[in-house]
């Protein structure tokens, strides 16, 4: 990491209940999603001087991604992925944030991710 890179707070594994898929059948039942989550800071940690008003409190993070995955149905994963993103940026003050979000339906598979980065 250089000195100019904004440090970063990682929420990983964070579990997701929603209602989503492409068949209306899949949608009717409730899921768990897991997502990765790393917000960049607008400044380094060293600037916070131990006060959680100098970062982004990533309880409330998880308090509101939850909340927003469980508003309503979506029959994408990608949907939900920029919304979450979106949503971040709007109501947490982070200049970037990454989301890996991951469902567990292919057979066959752990699972599958979309992932995607966004900035203010």
């Amino acid at each position: 990491m250089s000195i100019d890179t904004p440090d970063c707070i990682h929420l990983r594994g964070l579990e997701l209940p929603t209602l989503i898929g492409v068949p209306a059948e899949e949608r009717a039942c409730w899921q768990t999603l897991t997502v990765d989550v790393t917000l960049r800071l607008a400044s380094r940690f060293e600037a916070m001087q131990d006060e959680i008003t100098g970062t982004t409190d990533y309880a409330a993070v998880a308090v509101r991604l939850r909340a927003l995955a469980a508003e309503r149905p979506r029959a994408l994963i990608e949907t939900l992925a920029a919304e979450m993103a979106a949503c971040l940026l709007t109501e947490f003050s982070i200049p970037s944030v990454s989301i890996e979000l991951r469902k567990r339906i292919l057979p066959g598979t752990d699972h599958v991710a979309v992932s995607l980065t966004r900035t203010r």
